[in-house]
């Protein structure tokens, strides 16, 4: 697996389909790796050139001490075009993938052509509760994150019916890194972007899942409207909508990107 170095990290990422058509970077939600793509990287690569990375402290891509901030994270994403040499990008995140997708339309808007944000909001969440969990998970390890994390990724009926999918993503949180885990929690802990969303004049499509418990529909409306150039796509999932609806979601990516 190709691997590059941003900054005091360990990028590992994967293309897919034709350098020369179009491309789009995916990036990942906390406690996930690159693969939970896979649907979108099936559907989009005889059309796009898919750009996969696992975000760091993730999956294969290290996991230096933090804590880490938003800006790291998105100028990760920055570095990862730089190096494979990509001039402009369609971009697509969930969850945390979301937040850094908003990162770089504010800060970085010349290198894409579309942000997707998914799953996601300007502010997630509430600063001590995540600096409680990076501190649980560095004293107890991930598996008790992964132990509950289904219920709050997915409806319960797609948990009775595709329980081998569901299986899999937990296994692989309770098989990540901790000090990743947590230092990404701190990362979204301090991240507030609320007061910026005005300034992005990127085309933003923002899909927000109709039973997301953690970021609802209401935090994708927020965003749409102070986002000048924006809509918003709902779809009847949880929180990994691309996962739970993959037809749906990625069918909303291409007609956007198109």
């Amino acid at each position: 697996m190709p691997k590059f170095t941003s900054n005091d990290a360990e990028i590992n990422y994967q293309t897919f389909g034709d350098a020369n058509q179009p491309a789009i970077v995916f990036s990942n939600s906390l406690g996930t790796k690159y693969s939970m793509w896979q649907p979108q990287i099936d559907a989009l690569q005889n059309d796009y050139f898919v750009i996969c990375y696992d975000t760091r402290g993730h999956g294969a891509s290290s996991a230096p001490q933090g804590p880490y901030t938003i800006a790291q994270l998105g100028q990760d994403v920055i570095n990862l075009l730089e190096h494979l040499n990509v001039k402009k990008a369609s971009f697509c995140g969930i969850s945390m993938g979301g937040l850094t997708g908003q990162w770089l339309a504010i800060h970085k808007p010349e290198y894409f052509n579309h942000v997707i944000v998914c799953n996601t909001a300007a502010k997630i969440g509430q600063e001590q509760a995540w600096n409680d969990r990076a501190a649980l998970v560095r004293e107890q390890g991930l598996k008790p994150i992964a132990a509950t994390a289904a219920t709050r990724w997915f409806t319960e009926r797609f948990i009775q019916s595709q329980a081998t999918i569901v299986e899999s993503l937990s296994n692989d949180l309770a098989a990540g890194s901790a000090e990743g885990y947590a230092s990404c929690c701190e990362a979204l802990a301090k991240a507030d972007l609320r007061e910026d969303l005005k300034n992005i004049t990127v085309p933003v499509l923002v899909i927000a899942g109709q039973q997301d418990p953690v970021t609802t529909v209401a935090d994708g409306q927020f965003m749409v409207d102070r986002i000048a150039n924006s809509q918003l796509f709902e779809i009847n999932a949880s929180h990994i909508s691309n996962i739970e609806c993959p037809e749906e979601f990625t069918q909303a990516v291409r007609q956007f990107i198109k």
